[in-house]
This record gives C-alpha cells, structure tokens and sequence, in this order.
C-alpha cells in the first residue's frame, strides 16, 4: 500500500512489531494498541485486518464490526481475513501454539450488513490471491 502512495496508518499490540514497521516504512504512522479497545476519532478510506482479527475469541470478533464501522469513512473498504467455517483451533507458529476462531460466513455477512458494510467480494481457502485464506472485501454504505 505504502509502495502505491497510500499514507499508512497501523495498529499492533506488540511493540516489537510497530517498532519494526516504523523503521522499514517511515514518515507513516504506527501505533501500540490493541484493536479491540481502538477509537482514533478519525475515519479512514480502507481498513485491513490481515492476519489478526481471527485471533480473537467469536464475541471479540462479533465487537470489532462496531470499530471497524467507526472508523470507515462513506464508501471505505474494509477487508480480512477469516477461517473457513464455524469454529475454534489451536494451531502453531514456530514451535508456539495459535488461537484461532471463526464465525460462520452468514453471521459475518449478517454482521457486516448491520454495520452498513456490503460485501464485494468473499473466497473462501483462496489459493490464487489469498494463500489458502479465506477472504473478505467490504464496502461502507451509507
């Protein structure tokens, strides 16, 4: 996105990670927070939540619509990524174990659609463009 001309804004919790995110792209914007709690009073034109929002528990999940929705500007795109089905696994990351949870896909579309978001597009274990993710694109409606 940087490489485009997008200005970046990017959220982490782990410090380690904005400060490396700082280094490699400066003059954008990284900050340490947890984005379940985020509320930057700003709103954005894309959100991207790649890799990290099927880290949480379903009900955390089911709240971040409510974050995503107050920080997509009129006509934003928001896009994630989630597990294919219904459900709840440990996986493992070199070596330590990995949270990850899954809503079904019609509580995400009904989730998105009571947050004013319609999908564009959903692939589930998309190979081609994803890397076996099972993707989702959204765009704000008024």
């Amino acid at each position: 996105m940087a490489e485009r001309g997008l200005h970046v804004t990017g959220v982490d919790s782990s410090p380690t990670f904005v400060s490396l995110c700082r280094q490699r792209l400066p003059g954008h914007e990284f900050l340490v927070a947890d984005m379940r709690s985020l509320a930057l009073a700003r709103r954005f034109d894309g959100l991207l939540a790649w890799d990290s929002f099927f880290h949480l528990a379903p009900d955390d999940q089911r709240r971040m619509f409510d974050v995503f929705a107050r920080h997509a500007a009129p006509s934003a795109v928001l896009m994630f990524n989630s597990g294919p089905s219904h459900g709840e696994s440990i996986g493992a990351y070199r070596g330590d174990p990995l949270y990850h949870a899954r809503l079904s896909a019609d509580e995400y579309t009904a989730l998105l659609d009571g947050f004013a978001f319609e999908v564009i597009a959903h692939a589930v274990e998309d190979w081609a463009s994803g890397g076996g993710r099972t993707v989702w694109l959204a765009r704000a409606v008024a």
